[in-house]
């Protein structure tokens, strides 16, 4: 079953994709597939509406539980992230108090790799930052605080 909803993020992703206009080559690309595997997801073929509506669920789970349960279904790093950054409903920002004392630790805790530490402050980036609040849990002044666009 893991694979079936992880074939449903995949299918969600493409459609997502296939909206901003990207063509079937580049969905292929983006999410590590074949091009026709592609074709059969937007046009309807070999996903059964089940594994889809589990898929739907998951990302509408709180951004946190959404990363979790994304990095359980997918063994790569990598194509987890593309999956949860497509897939991800909204937007967030990231601001860092000057209380920051840089010590990495949000930046080792991002599995998104949304930040990184510039003049010994971290700094997020918006386009990567799915909302999850690790970094925010993780900062020992609390200078992290994560909002939604």
């Amino acid at each position: 079953m893991p694979k079936h909803i992880a074939s449903g993020l995949k299918f969600l992703a493409a459609v997502k994709l296939k909206e901003k206009g990207k063509s079937q080559q580049y969905i292929a690309d983006e999410l590590n597939m074949d091009r026709s595997t592609v074709s059969h997801y937007l046009n309807g073929r070999n996903l059964s509406g089940n594994s889809i509506d589990v898929a739907k669920t998951i990302t509408e789970l709180l951004p946190k539980d959404f990363l979790l349960m994304a990095q359980s279904l997918f063994q790569e790093t990598e194509q987890c992230r593309k999956i949860v950054n497509i897939c991800k409903e909204k937007q967030y920002k990231g601001n860092v108090e000057e209380t920051c004392i840089g010590c990495g630790l949000c930046v080792n805790m991002c599995f998104m790799n949304a930040i990184e530490l510039e003049s010994l402050k971290a700094q997020i980036d918006s386009d990567y930052c799915c909302g999850c609040e690790l970094c925010k849990e993780e900062c020992p002044t609390n200078s992290i605080e994560i909002l939604e666009i």
